[in-house]
């Protein structure tokens, strides 16, 4: 990684730590923000996260004294959405302002995984244990609560859905009846860790840069992919696939070679040793 520079090199170090720790305490707004901290040189963590404080104090004075789940997600939604403002921003969905963390709090609109993002920031700090979840192309949320199968979708304003909604929204992604018994709900609707999250906003951010041919933010998050998952060969191919691109092609070599090394059995083994020859 030595190509990185030492400033991104820091910041990977700074991730690789905050992922390490047990699920429980890794700080995942500020996982994302080091992720920005790449794109936004200038950008202190410290203010977006304080920045979530000041947001977690206000609701905390509004919230019911009975903390019903549901009365303290429509306190939340009201704050978040039509007091504050944010929104899914369905316009220009691939803005990648749209991924890090700082730009949507800024911007007040995100999309489904950064506002999930907020939202969680949020439920955390007013001790109301909300998780991850992903859905096929879609990303919601749910409180940790027994006995109680609601989800709530940030990108869609906060909207409540509850085990119907999920099942036709599933339907129109598969285009077909999808029936959801309860014990089908972990696989079909899997909670997503912080890594998994994370890995989640990394690989958007790939496709967007790869897609507008921007291929020295293409690179870094690759990189980033990589310190949240060391052994993803694919990971350790497309690395060496956009230096290639970028006619660097020492480092092109070593990555492509660790490919087919992890890979021996790899089903474009014949392309990426051609590539190899061609450069060497």
């Amino acid at each position: 990684m030595g190509s990185m520079g030492d400033r991104t090199a820091n910041i990977w170090q700074a991730l690789q730590r905050e992922v390490e720790q047990p699920e429980a305490q890794i700080d995942l707004a500020k996982a994302a923000l080091y992720i920005a901290q790449v794109e936004y040189p200038e950008l202190d963590p410290a203010a977006p996260l304080a920045q979530l404080d000041a947001m977690a104090d206000v609701l905390g004075d509004r919230l019911p004294a009975q903390r019903y789940p549901l009365k303290v997600i429509q306190t939340i939604n009201q704050y978040l959405f039509e007091e504050l403002g944010f929104y899914g921003n369905q316009e220009a969905y691939y803005d990648p302002r749209n991924s890090f963390l700082n730009a949507v709090l800024e911007r007040r609109t995100g999309i489904p995984l950064s506002l999930s993002l907020v939202y969680l920031a949020l439920a955390k700090r007013i001790d109301f244990p909300m998780v991850g979840i992903g859905m096929p192309g879609h990303f919601i949320i749910r409180p940790r609560v027994a006995e109680m199968e609601v989800y709530v979708d940030p990108f869609h304003g906060g909207e409540l859905l509850f085990a119907p909604d999920c099942e036709q929204r599933l339907s129109e992604v598969y285009r077909r009846p999808i029936q959801l018994q309860p014990e089908m709900l972990p696989q079909v609707l899997p909670e997503v860790t912080a890594r998994q999250c994370l890995v989640r906003m990394l690989s958007n951010l790939k496709v967007i840069y790869l897609k507008n041919s921007q291929l020295a933010q293409a690179l870094w998050t690759i990189d980033g992919l990589l310190v949240l998952r060391p052994d993803a060969p694919q990971e350790r191919r497309d690395r060496g696939l956009v230096l290639y691109e970028l006619e660097r092609w020492p480092e092109a070599q070593a990555s492509l070679e660790q490919y087919l090394h992890s890979l021996p059995q790899a089903e474009d083994r014949s392309v990426i040793e051609q590539l190899l020859q061609d450069m060497s």
